[in-house]
């Protein structure tokens, strides 16, 4: 009677411990989906806002028109085959802006708008944003030949948004490595996108 009052003693403990294993397995269980829930459920949140300050900071950034750039227009390689002008755009105002496609040129006393240089790379709609202080660039290709060529140190830029509409237009001279006004001969000439980096930089 003894040794079976002792085995089922043992076995009773033994249920007893295996039950209090199991209740414990399934508690530090619990606990630890309820960790993990609990960290998901608490960087979702997080998340999503960090993502939505994101996008409205984004939204909020308006189109530069032109009045808050500085330009410069270096006029490289004159007389020679590469000629351009390189024109680079400073945001001098407290906020960033962004700008797309090319700017609207028109060089001396010509009314017509110069067109999107086709050897351009692609990307003419992405939007470039220009923080305070930042710089974007884009140049103007220009083509000599025999005939109809026009010569000048001025010209004009603005702009242009999306759709083409351009904002107000202000008077530009081209400047040589010199620091001096620098004359320009041209047939033929386009325009480059901006971009983040100086074209033809070699």
């Amino acid at each position: 009677m003894r040794t079976s009052r002792i085995s089922t003693t043992a076995a009773a403990a033994v249920t007893a411990t295996a039950a209090l294993a199991l209740t414990m397995t399934v508690v530090g269980g619990a606990l630890a989906v309820t960790g993990s829930n609990g960290g998901a459920v608490g960087q979702a949140p997080k998340t999503v806002t960090a993502k939505a300050a994101a996008a409205k900071a984004a939204a909020d950034v308006r189109q530069c028109d032109g009045t808050e750039m500085s330009y410069s227009v270096l006029h490289r390689f004159p007389g020679e085959q590469g000629e351009h002008l390189l024109i680079t755009a400073r945001n001098t105002d407290a906020k960033p802006c962004w700008v797309t496609s090319y700017p609207s040129i028109m060089l001396g006393d010509s009314v017509n708008v110069l067109p999107h240089s086709g050897k351009d790379a692609p990307g003419g709609n992405t939007r470039v944003t220009v923080q305070p202080g930042g710089k974007v660039y884009s140049a103007v290709a220009l083509f000599s030949g025999n005939v109809n060529t026009h010569t000048s140190e001025d010209f004009s830029i603005a702009m242009r948004d999306q759709t083409g509409d351009t904002g107000p237009a202000t008077e530009q001279t081209s400047f040589g490595s010199d620091g001096t006004p620098s004359k320009f001969t041209w047939t033929d000439a386009n325009v480059l996108n901006w971009n983040t980096a100086k074209p033809y930089d070699f």
